[in-house]
């Protein structure tokens, strides 16, 4: 199954609780991925995952995952059904890989056609937070049909995100308050339209 956490500042480098609090949410979520935790930061961006080892089961599949290229960092949930043909186009254009899991090929894939044509080749079910490092941008996504989960909620001078909610309520910043209009959009579509939260 999975999970994932992570913090981003704006226009600033991570606070001295941020990294204490990243331990905190991602460890909420062993229930999710009981085999390894993993945690990176760079700059204003930390990202945490906890492991359920699936496609792969050594450590080369570990979580956060950066491209061979190091622009891109990822904590991903979920699975994509066309990994396979994915990672054969990318082998034909010369990409080699490290490990036999779908986060390499969806990295790769970013890397190497972008985000936009990338997405629209991958068939699956799927939540992921990628950093840019070269744009300095964060990137949080779900399939179409939003079928794992992905949760976030503004904090003073920047976001927490992650798998479940009890994992963003692990950030001291993070404040219970209840945003009524998202939680009748809610109720009246299934889902918040962005840049709404609850």
């Amino acid at each position: 199954m999975c999970g994932f956490t992570g913090i981003l500042r704006f226009g600033a480098g991570l606070k001295e609780h941020d990294l204490s609090a990243l331990s905190s949410m991602t460890g909420s979520l062993v229930h999710r991925g009981p085999d390894a935790q993993g945690v990176w930061h760079e700059g204003p961006a930390a990202l945490g995952h906890r492991r359920l080892s699936i496609l792969d089961l050594t450590d080369a599949a570990s979580q956060p995952m950066e491209s061979a290229n190091g622009r891109y960092v990822m904590a991903y949930n979920g699975e994509v059904y066309n990994f396979e043909e994915i990672r054969e186009a990318l082998a034909r254009e010369g990409v080699s890989f490290q490990s036999r899991s779908d986060t390499e090929v969806m990295l790769e894939a970013f890397a190497l056609w972008g985000i936009e044509k990338s997405l629209s080749l991958f068939n699956g079910m799927f939540a992921f937070a990628l950093w840019d490092k070269e744009k300095k941008r964060l990137i949080l996504c779900r399939d179409q049909v939003g079928i794992k989960p992905l949760f976030w909620a503004r904090i003073p001078g920047g976001i927490v995100f992650g798998s479940e909610l009890k994992a963003l309520k692990r950030h001291p910043e993070f404040r219970r308050e209840v945003d009524r209009e998202a939680l009748g959009d809610y109720f009246a579509r299934t889902y918040i339209s962005a840049p709404r939260t609850i």
